[in-house]
């Protein structure tokens, strides 16, 4: 695997993502890698992607028998039962 260079272009990419987060101290390394890994997948966007097993005719779960949980019991995720509020949060 070879590693995205560091170029004059990349370091202001990575400053301005540095700026844009409110100029964190002493984070100028992180906002340099976050940069080299925008561009890594910009030059790649294949990468890493799996097929689709949906895309070829694979067999559902719900056609193979497995159960499907409807959507809806998402909807609450997180709250306590008789609770009006969220939880986690004060």
């Amino acid at each position: 695997m070879s590693e995205t260079p560091v170029t004059p272009k990349l370091r202001a990419r990575a400053r301005a993502l540095w700026e844009a987060a409110g100029s964190p101290p002493d984070r100028e390394d992180d906002y340099l890698e976050r940069a080299k890994e925008l561009a890594a997948m910009e030059s790649n966007p294949e990468a890493g992607l799996e097929p689709n097993p949906l895309a070829d005719g694979v067999v559902t779960p719900a056609e193979r028998g497995q159960p499907v949980e409807e959507a809806s019991l998402l909807d609450n995720l997180g709250e306590f039962p008789g609770s009006r509020r969220d939880q986690g949060r004060d």
